[in-house]
């Protein structure tokens, strides 16, 4: 093969992985599944299937008005496969606001499912919904029978023994509805975390206006690096992108980490803010003995780093949501501080 040809056919290779990559499935819009608006909007459902979010719940086919959307950068959980769904009722849409987070009418919900292969096939855990109601956001977490037929409200949380991809057996942690709070709270409310316009496609936006269900393509949209196409993008995107969706629901103002100082938002620019030179407020233990955050040029001294790679509880960063330590999020993080200039 010609240098020239070779070249072409590796660039067209590339782009089609890319594309693979990047393809968003929206539903032809003949479910016959209807959602349960009233179940949205009120009380405390037992069952999943009380929702009517899916038309094949097993097999995680969405009803009407149900889309399934999935963001650049996901936030990392043991390894787990997530099955993401957004529900906008009939006759409203969400509304663009900047490179934040879209806002979901009420009445909308969020829906999240993990799962693990098991025996060549996908084993369900949990699914977890946010609902939008008049008063609020009310976040529920629900977990899936053996026969993986049903999934049940389980306000105290669970544990489910499950192998992780990296091969790794553990004890999952189902949250419990307070716990949901910790990671979703801001100022004191629930607040949903992952729909961020800057971590969402282009394509499947405009698809949602081509929909109805969204007002208009939002400014600011599909900053963020795909992940798996990450060793291509940007370091410093990818890294601060990685830290942004993993780690800054805690650690901005106003939320429940907010007494660190740091401020690990995507959008957030002061090097101190994000933790370069920065020294610890009350990292405790978890600082390992190190005296800054992060150290420009040594990932091996930094506090980020150190507790990015620990899975001890009360060392290990985040506090929840994982029990295993995420080394592709970890080798990142060390290649963004490593290139640093001290």
């Amino acid at each position: 093969m010609k240098p020239a040809v070779a070249l072409l056919a590796s660039a067209c290779l590339a782009l089609a992985g890319s594309v693979a990559v990047r393809a968003e499935l929206l539903q032809p819009g003949n479910s016959r599944a209807q959602v349960n608006d009233a179940a949205v909007l009120q009380g405390l459902p037992q069952n999943l299937s009380d929702f009517g979010f899916f038309e094949n719940q097993t097999e995680q086919q969405p009803g009407q008005g149900v889309t399934p959307y999935r963001l650049n950068t996901p936030l990392y959980s043991d390894g787990a496969e997530k099955l993401r769904f957004v529900y906008v009722p009939g006759g409203a849409a969400m509304k663009a606001q900047g490179e934040g987070l879209l806002d979901i009418p009420v009445g909308g919900a969020l829906i999240k499912t993990f799962a693990f292969d098991q025996d060549g096939g996908r084993r369900l855990i949990e699914t977890r919904v946010l609902l939008h109601r008049a008063d609020g956001w009310l976040a529920l977490p629900y977990v899936w029978n053996d026969e993986q037929t049903e999934a049940r409200l389980a306000i105290a949380g669970a544990r489910v023994d499950v192998t992780t991809p990296a091969g790794e057996a553990i004890s999952y942690r189902v949250p419990n509805k307070n716990q949901c709070k910790e990671c979703h709270g801001l100022g004191g409310a629930v607040t949903p975390i992952g729909p961020k316009a800057r971590n969402l496609s282009r394509e499947w936006l405009g698809k949602m206006v081509a929909s109805a269900h969204l007002d208009a393509v939002p400014d600011g949209s599909d900053q963020l690096p795909i992940w798996e196409l990450r060793q291509s993008a940007d370091l410093a995107d990818a890294a601060r992108g990685y830290l942004d969706v993993n780690c800054a629901h805690c650690h901005q103002p106003d939320a429940t980490a907010s007494n660190s100082g740091l401020d690990l938002r995507w959008e957030q620019k002061s090097p101190d803010a994000i933790g370069i030179g920065k020294r610890p407020v009350a990292a405790g233990r978890g600082a390992g003995g190190h005296m800054f955050d992060i150290v420009p040029g040594s990932p091996d001294t930094s506090i980020l780093t150190y507790r990015m790679a620990s899975a001890e509880p009360g060392v290990a960063m985040p506090e929840l949501g994982k029990s295993t330590v995420d080394d592709d999020g970890l080798d990142i993080v060390r290649r963004w501080i490593a290139q640093m200039i001290p």
